[in-house]
Order: structure tokens, then C-alpha cells, then sequence
């Protein structure tokens, strides 16, 4: 029998506000704080009637199928590339986004590493903080306003970034599975070619489709003047031919928010001077994060009828 009050459960931590509201409306299990996940599981894993979870993270078919209760997957987040949506819909399991809250904030974030890549902030920092200013000569860096920019997925947080972008001067390309006649940017339907003319190559792409767009093609052809600059997911890079490309140089730099197997970050990548590198952090700003929090109950509220 299933309870009046729903039980969900929280696959990671929600901003306080939001976990004091989910608690109030819900019976909560978090799966991030428990020893022994599959114990918690077998324990409760037949009431669990909603999973709040995030877009990196999602929800396996394994872990779904040990909850045949469950009625909706509420993801704090765009991304849907980390839940079987044909799977969830089989089973007649809502999934639920967060749409359009952390636009800005994942936009600020490519410029935010534009800028630190391009003008070596980290290094500068680094040295700063060593106490080895004046001792140590750091090389000159590259301009940032006027550049050429490619956009790989010119959707909300493409566009969003290429607004940006305009302030600075830059000049905008972009590729996507469709031209936007809309769009006063230059298309480019081959990723290569992009790759080939521009400065920065920022992928903003969704992750969908589950394949690398980034390869050792796109990488050469960026050139070893050239930068990428990652705030979609990990995945659509393939990390290893990124690795080979910045110690062989054929690459510039690179600014990366998302990585394949997070938290995991290459060693490679951590001891290379001109990466960039941030924890998964595109829309970790309070103020977003208390907006999607709110959009998550709602889904749930909408779902299992219960007050938020």
C-alpha cells in the first residue's frame, strides 16, 4: 500500500531552502549519504514514488527498475543524456528539466573560461600566491576581445554565450544539427571546418546523442594557435585525444567545466599549465540553484500531488 506521503529519493544535496521544502512535502531517502546504497535500496526502493536527481548524474535503468513505484525521475537540471528515456517511458516513469534557469550562468561560465584560458589567470594566480612574483617570467597571453569564436550547438546557452561573446567583439560562428536563418552568426555545417576558423571552439551542445563531437580531426584542425572550451558535458569530447593534443601542443589550451568520468579529472589534464579546469560548477550560483530547486518541486508537486 502505498503511503499519503510519498517517499523520493535524493540521488545528491539540493540547496537548504529546497531540501527543507522537500522534506516538509515528502518522506526522504538520500542515497548520497548512505554506507551501503544497495542496502537502502532493498529497504525502501518498493515505496519510492519520485527520485530527484541531477542532469550529470541521472539515473540507471538499474536502479529504476528496483523502484516499481516509481512515478517520476525530477532532474535538477537540462540534461536528460544520463536517464534511458525510452526505458523510463516503458515503464510509464515521468522525467522532468529544469529549462532555461541556468542559461546565464552556464554562459558566463564559457566566457569566464575564455577569458582565464586565453589570459592565463590561473598561472598568474598561481605564481601570485607562490610568492614567486618577480622571480618568474610568465609567457605573454592571448588577446581575448576580437577573437574568433565557434559555438558548437547554438541553443539557449549557445546563444546565450554568442551574446556575450558580441560584447567582447568577437566574431561568431557557429554548427548545430540545423541552420538558424534567424541567427545573424555565420553557419558552418561541418565541425571540422569550423574548427579550421576560429580562434575558440566552445561546445554548448546537448549530449543527447551520446557520441563524442570533439575528436582528434576537430582538435587539428583547431590548430595549436587554437583553444576549446567545454561547459556541456564531458562526454562529447574524447578526452584522451584532447590529453594527446595539448602535450603535443597541436592544441593552444583548453577551458573545461565537464569531464567524461566525473569527479575523475585526468592527471594529464591537472598538471598541463594552460588548462583551465573547474568542478562542474556551470550554474552553481545560489540564486539558479534556489530557481531550479523551486522548478524541481513543482515537477514533483505536479506529479504526485503533493503540496510544496
Amino acid at each position: 500500500m502505498i503511503s499519503d506521503t510519498p517517499d523520493v529519493l535524493l540521488t545528491q544535496p539540493l540547496a537548504e531552502p529546497i531540501d527543507a521544502q522537500l522534506v516538509q512535502a515528502y518522506r526522504v531517502h538520500r542515497l548520497y549519504l548512505h554506507d551501503n546504497p544497495q542496502q537502502l535500496l532493498d529497504q525502501v526502493g518498493p515505496r519510492i514514488r519520485g527520485v530527484v536527481t541531477g542532469g550529470a548524474k541521472g539515473l540507471s535503468n538499474a536502479l529504476m527498475d528496483q523502484m516499481p513505484a516509481l512515478e517520476i525521475i525530477a532532474i535538477s537540471g537540462v540534461g536528460t543524456d544520463a536517464v534511458d528515456l525510452h526505458h523510463a517511458a516503458a515503464r510509464g516513469v515521468r522525467v522532468t528539466t529544469t529549462p532555461g534557469v541556468l542559461t546565464d550562468d552556464v554562459a558566463d561560465m564559457a566566457i569566464g573560461l575564455i577569458i582565464t584560458t586565453l589570459r592565463r589567470l590561473g598561472e598568474g594566480e598561481r605564481l601570485v600566491r607562490d610568492g614567486l612574483w618577480g622571480t618568474v617570467n610568465l609567457p605573454l597571453a592571448r588577446k581575448v576581445s576580437g577573437i574568433e569564436l565557434g559555438i558548437v550547438g547554438l541553443g539557449q546557452v549557445g546563444h546565450a554565450i554568442a551574446k556575450r561573446a558580441a560584447a567582447f567583439g568577437m566574431r561568431i560562428a557557429y554548427n548545430g544539427r540545423r541552420q538558424q536563418p534567424e541567427a545573424s552568426y555565420r553557419f558552418v555545417a561541418d565541425l571540422v571546418e569550423l574548427a579550421r576558423s576560429v580562434d575558440v571552439l566552445v561546445v554548448a551542445a546537448s549530449a543527447d546523442g551520446g557520441k563524442a563531437l570533439i575528436n582528434a580531426e576537430v582538435l587539428d584542425a583547431l590548430g595549436p594557435d587554437g583553444y576549446l572550451i567545454n561547459v556541456a558535458r564531458g562526454r562529447l569530447v574524447d578526452e584522451d585525444a584532447l590529453v594527446e593534443a595539448l602535450r603535443e601542443g597541436r592544441i593552444a589550451g583548453a577551458g573545461l567545466d565537464v569531464f567524461t568520468d566525473e569527479p575523475h579529472v585526468p592527471a594529464a589534464l591537472r598538471d598541463l599549465n594552460q588548462v583551465s579546469l573547474q568542478p562542474h560548477r556551470g550554474s552553481a550560483t545560489l540564486q539558479t540553484r534556489l530557481e531550479m530547486g523551486r522548478l524541481v518541486l513543482e515537477n514533483l508537486a505536479a506529479c504526485l500531488r503533493a503540496p510544496v
